[in-house]
Parts: structure tokens; sequence; C-alpha cells
């Protein structure tokens, strides 16, 4: 779950330049916040990501136990591209991590959430 500032705009990163599903949303007035499930699938056989906003918050402070949430891709140079004429932001171009051999590269959320993409395959660009 991430607590984000104002929940149109992480669901417009999440759907739009992440290519996520809007899976389910609901309004919770009682308590003053909406819950937003956002996946590339059905939730029963996929992992899911919580939005949780607090409607009298617009910003929190990152904790330092965050680090990252991270998705396996296909082609990350292709992904990080189509990410880019989205409108997202790369913080960390493909390349291979600091102690191995693993392409990776990080976008980064509205809110400053970090998410890392992953190479599944050997590909090279």
């Amino acid at each position: 779950m991430l607590r984000v500032g104002d929940l149109d705009r992480s669901l417009s990163f999440y759907t739009e330049v992440l290519r996520m599903k809007l899976l389910r949303r609901k309004d919770y007035p009682s308590g003053r916040f909406t819950l937003a499930f956002v996946g590339y699938g059905d939730e029963r056989e996929n992992t899911v990501l919580e939005l949780t906003n607090n409607w009298d918050i617009d910003k929190y402070e990152i904790g330092e136990g965050y680090g990252h949430i991270a998705i396996g891709v296909e082609d990350i140079w292709g992904t990080c591209d189509a990410i880019k004429e989205r409108g997202g932001l790369v913080v960390r171009e493909p390349g291979p991590m600091k102690h191995g051999n693993t392409v990776i590269a990080f976008v980064q959320d509205p809110d400053g959430y970090k998410v890392e993409l992953i190479q599944l395959n050997s590909r090279e660009p």
C-alpha cells in the first residue's frame, strides 16, 4: 500500500504511464479516505498495488524503511522509452545493477515513490 497525496494524479501515472488497470476504487466517507487498487491483471491471480488517499492530507514524507516497488519487464529499453513518451520520469536509465549483471532502471511516480524495472531476459538493446 502506498499513501498518495492526489489520487487522480497517481491513478493517471499508474494507469497511463505504467499501463496498469484500475481494478477497483471505493470511497470511505466516514473515514475520509479512498482506496484504489491497480495492477496488470485480476487480483485473484496477480499482485496488485493499493493506493490510499486520505482526504485531508495532500503530501507525505517517504519513510526511511521504504525502498521501492519492482516490476519485471520483457523489454526494459522499450518500456522506458514508452514511459517517457507518456510523460513519466525515468530517473535511472536501463543498465546493469551495481553489483551484478541484471539490467534495471528506475522511474518515479508523482509522489516521489521509486518503481524499479527489471529486465526479465538477457536481450541487449
